[in-house]
């Protein structure tokens, strides 16, 4: 069996001394920071995401129901008309005033859609089109902050490998990592560019 190699405490003392173990043990910090960041970015998306749908899915089933009694409205207005015609000048005032109520509680549901979808006065234009929205916002978002997250990862590994070993190829690939990972977080906050492979 093959005896594992322990470093000596002056060697260990050697590398923590060594000015480019300092260095990249402080890139490593800055890597941590960019990983939470980004970590926070993928969190509070799917969050806003969850939350979007769930409102989302309460103002389509509100304007489903509307749907519904509006249904019904035009179809007792439709019997109602057809009894007004076959009636003719015996047409009863009190099923010409049902008529005028189904009316105006048909044209009632149609506004009342009408707000569902688009937004009133009463939730700041907030309705389910604009949740709609919302969610395919967030669900282009959330991409961008889980590679940005890998990214850093990785970044923080071949950092760790470049202080243990002193290769310096690992050090610029941790660096080139980290570089990718503060773009795809930027543009996940922002939605700069529309980076093909990532929004679909």
């Amino acid at each position: 069996m093959a005896e594992v190699e322990v470093p000596q405490p002056d060697e260990v003392r050697e590398k923590a001394e060594n000015p480019f173990t300092r260095q990249v043990a402080l890139f490593v910090a800055v890597y941590a920071v960019g990983l939470a960041i980004a970590s926070f970015g993928g969190h509070n998306a799917a969050k806003e995401m969850m939350m979007a749908k769930q409102e989302e899915a309460n103002q389509w089933n509100r304007y489903q129901s509307k749907s519904t009694r509006e249904a019904l409205y035009r179809n007792e207005i439709l019997k109602l008309e057809a009894e007004k015609r076959a009636a003719g000048a015996n047409w009863p005032s009190e099923k010409e005033e049902l008529l005028a109520e189904y009316r105006r509680q048909a044209e009632r549901m149609r506004a009342d859609k009408d707000e569902i979808e688009k937004g009133g006065e009463e939730n700041h234009g907030k309705g389910a089109r604009y949740y709609q929205h919302e969610v395919e916002l967030m669900q282009r978002k959330d991409p961008y902050f889980d590679f940005a997250e890998v990214a850093f990862q990785i970044a923080i590994v071949l950092a760790s490998v470049a202080m243990l070993s002193g290769k310096r190829w690992a050090f610029y690939g941790s660096l080139g990592l980290a570089v990718l990972g503060v773009l795809l977080a930027v543009n996940g906050f922002g939605l700069f560019v529309a980076v093909p492979g990532f929004e679909g």
